[in-house]
């Protein structure tokens, strides 16, 4: 009996596997969690350096990898909790080479594992920092971090907001309650080890969707 002959699409389906199978399992995915806060500590409280070097560690333990704009105060002294964790810790700077990263922005290479050059300045790297990441968490901060909090609001990311921090994450609920667009997916908490663990229960939650559209996908042929 001769062998039917199968579509471009079947032929596809046949020989290429399903991008996430049920089989693989999804340990290996690491949640991508960007912390965003002042580079210039001048907003900073008594304690915050050691909560930042906390959360960082926490992000680690809880399975996560840590993301942030490749840069000094906050972001930076998470770095250096994720890698006294032994965990990964991945910058995304706004400047186009490592030369410039170092002698135009002023920004350290250590306590990374990559470092990537947007080459989008600031405004352009806030952008791409937090499209890469699962979430974002807020500690202390000035304009800039607003401006990634209000992006990552805006693409109804998760994200958690270090309270009691100083600068902007002491300001955040307010503002999202006067902006009148609803709460967000936004929690809050004083401690650094509860608000990573609502984080990532806000991750899993978005992972499963995720992997139901793929389910539905492969089911009715989709692609």
């Amino acid at each position: 009996m001769p062998k039917a002959t199968l579509t471009p699409k079947q032929a596809l389906r046949e020989t290429v596997p399903p991008t996430v199978p049920d089989a693989v399992p999804q340990s290996y995915l690491k949640y991508k969690i960007c912390v965003s806060g002042s580079a210039v500590t001048t907003t900073a409280k008594t304690g915050d350096y050691e909560k930042t070097v906390e959360l960082g560690k926490e992000i680690i333990r809880q399975g996560g990898i840590l993301v942030t704009g490749a840069t000094t105060g906050v972001p930076y002294w998470a770095a250096i909790g994720a890698k006294q964790e032994g965990g990964i810790s991945i910058g995304l700077s706004p400047a186009a080479t490592e030369l410039a990263h170092v002698k135009s922005y002023r920004l350290p290479t250590d306590n990374f594992d990559m470092i990537i050059y947007t080459g989008f300045d600031y405004s352009g790297r806030n952008l791409i920092l937090t499209r890469a990441s699962d979430a974002v968490i807020t500690v202390c901060g000035r304009i800039g971090t607003l401006n990634e909090f209000t992006i990552a609001f805006e693409d109804n990311k998760p994200q958690g907001v270090l309270t009691d921090t100083g600068g902007m994450a002491d300001m955040i609920k307010d503002i999202v309650e006067r902006a009148h667009k609803g709460a967000g997916r936004v929690v809050y908490d004083n401690d650094p080890k509860r608000l990573v663990a609502k984080v990532i229960e806000m991750i899993k939650k978005e992972k499963v969707e995720v992997k139901d559209a793929q389910k539905y996908k492969r089911k009715n042929g989709a692609g």
